[in-house]
């Protein structure tokens, strides 16, 4: 099976501080027991960042989060 890298990721989530944290919290969740989304005898991390680079995986935040990276100028 290709190598998977980061490039592969970056064309589905154009951040790659967001990418790392969508990796983290699919593999937590793989960890725990989920059904991989894509075919592959990896470990989890790696079935992680497939499933991104395939577009299997969306990152969902709440009201929130959506404020984050942008300055307070009150």
């Amino acid at each position: 099976m290709a190598r998977i890298t980061v490039e592969d990721c970056l064309r589905r989530v154009p951040n790659r501080f967001i990418l790392v944290l969508m990796a983290a919290a699919r593999t937590k969740q793989l960890l725990k027991g989920s059904k991989p989304r894509v075919q592959a005898d990896n470990k989890e991390v790696v079935l992680a960042l497939r499933e991104i680079a395939a577009g299997k995986v969306a990152l969902l935040m709440n009201k929130n989060e959506k404020n984050i990276g942008k300055r307070d100028n009150g």
